[in-house]
């Protein structure tokens, strides 16, 4: 895969077809967990690295699946690797497992995974199909993070709070800006409100996009003529 192809496919990833940001899959942990940065980081690489591994295992044994049961392998697959996943973070992480407490095993249930796997591994070679997975796991992460970092910014008045859950010893643990926040933010109502925001700042920034573009073109065929 040429160096173009790749930036398109991280591109098509983070931005145009974020799974979160623009097919709004995955949002029930998307929503439920994202109350602080950490937390967020820990559900988005825990969800890239089963992304990517489901990706190249599809991908792998594309060609002897039968259509009839593709879809119950597919979810045998991700749940093989959420379960080691999870595993990998109560021997390691055992604090931020408790955390994201269900939201780990949910994992298998996430519709970005499935239809990552459906529309593109199950159809393209190996390599493809991992970066495709990496793209589209960065795009989610990315905005598990985001979400996750505005709404402890504005709803508790920190940052990186319990950031020891990271790193599984004490240190550095989160700046504290102020004594509280907004309260709403980080309630239910607040991960909606920040994911509309999120959602509404894209098509803000697409709306501008596309209008220079149309004026360069404009102004190019005005100079030609």
């Amino acid at each position: 895969m040429s160096d173009q192809s790749l930036l398109t496919r991280l591109k098509d990833g983070v931005w145009k077809e974020n799974p979160g940001l623009v097919q709004l899959l995955g949002l029930c942990p998307l929503l439920a967990v994202t109350t602080t940065l950490v937390n967020g980081i820990g559900l988005g690489l825990a969800t890239m690295l089963v992304l990517t591994f489901s990706n190249a295992l599809v991908s792998v044994s594309r060609r002897w699946i039968r259509s009839e049961i593709r879809i119950p392998i597919y979810v045998l697959i991700i749940a093989s690797l959420v379960t080691c996943i999870e595993l990998i973070f109560k021997a390691w992480f055992p604090t931020l497992d408790r955390s994201l407490g269900i939201f780990i095993p949910l994992i298998v249930t996430n519709c970005a995974i499935v239809a990552r796997a459906e529309i593109y591994a199950s159809r393209n070679p190996v390599i493809p199909s991992v970066l495709d997975g990496i793209a589209m796991g960065i795009g989610f992460a990315l905005l598990l993070m985001i979400i996750g970092a505005f709404r402890e910014l504005f709803g508790q008045a920190s940052i990186l709070a319990d950031f020891t859950m990271l790193t599984g010893r004490d240190g550095f643990n989160g700046i504290a800006l102020a004594d509280h926040g907004l309260l709403l933010l980080i309630l239910p109502p607040g991960a909606f409100f920040a994911l509309a925001l999120a959602v509404a700042s894209k098509n803000a920034i697409d709306r501008k996009l596309r209008r220079a573009r149309n004026t360069g073109t404009t102004r190019s065929l005005r100079q030609s003529g």
